[in-house]
């Protein structure tokens, strides 16, 4: 069982996973934070932003050749507890406009990992924007980790991340008895008398559950026998987990 906020895995691979939310904040220095309206980091490690035409980014890049920017990735729980956020990511760089010739390449690129409406309008009332990295810094509870460009670019997003928030919502709706089963893999001297279990999220290592306690909370995981390559292993992954839990008191008896 682990107990590290962002659990095994390399940083890079848990930012790239990061970088696949939806909510962002684009900070350009000396305009206000805005939303854009898409990001996505393609499978090459390429950071794409799309903005609205005429809006400030789009105003201020006609007068200059690139900004300095940060996008701010939040990474929230899809189930309700009590603080939902669990990550955030913060990608500094150079913001330029996708050259003509590039265009149609790089929106390819982007629909590949997020294909959004806006991608549709790009060049009438979408702009295409290229953010060249500098450096990565993903935070997780308390930790930072820095992540390198190369790093960054190199890395894959976790496996379960297209499917993690569908099937978290699916457990925590449709099967509390799951989650009983899960929270019995809990070491009993971990919680306490008003301690509440919710789950937290699902990476190929295993369910990750959060610990609410009335003055505070301590995320923890439930490993996997062995990390998943793919979703399509995760039904079973979960048998097997659930299996071990039922057998656990007779082990013990």
């Amino acid at each position: 069982m682990s107990t590290s906020p962002g659990g095994p895995g390399d940083p890079a691979e848990r930012a790239r996973t990061v970088a696949c939310r939806v909510p962002a904040a684009l900070c350009v220095r000396r305009l206000a934070p805005s939303r854009p309206l898409a990001q996505a980091t393609t499978a090459a490690g390429q950071v794409l932003v799309l903005v609205p035409v005429g809006g400030e980014v789009d105003v201020a890049l006609r007068r200059e050749e690139e900004l300095t920017a940060v996008l701010l990735v939040s990474d929230r729980a899809p189930v309700p507890l009590r603080d939902t956020l669990r990550a955030q990511l913060w990608l500094s760089g150079w913001l330029t406009p996708v050259r003509p010739a590039d265009r149609r390449a790089a929106a390819l690129a982007f629909a590949e990992v997020r294909p959004v409406a806006p991608l549709l309008d790009v060049g009438r009332e979408a702009v295409l924007l290229r953010l060249d990295l500098a450096e990565a810094v993903l935070r997780e509870g308390d930790r930072c980790a820095e992540v390198g460009p190369p790093a960054y670019a190199a890395a894959r997003p976790d496996p379960l991340a297209g499917v993690e928030a569908r099937m978290l919502q699916h457990l925590d709706r449709d099967h509390p008895e799951a989650l009983a089963l899960l929270r019995s893999s809990v070491p009993a001297g971990v919680l306490g008398p008003r301690d509440v279990v919710r789950p937290l999220g699902i990476d190929r290592f295993g369910y990750r559950l959060r610990i609410e306690r009335p003055s505070g909370a301590r995320d923890l995981r439930i490993p996997f026998p062995r990390p998943l390559t793919c979703a399509g292993q995760l039904p079973a992954a979960t048998r097997q987990l659930l299996c071990a839990a039922r057998a656990a008191p007779a082990r013990r008896d």
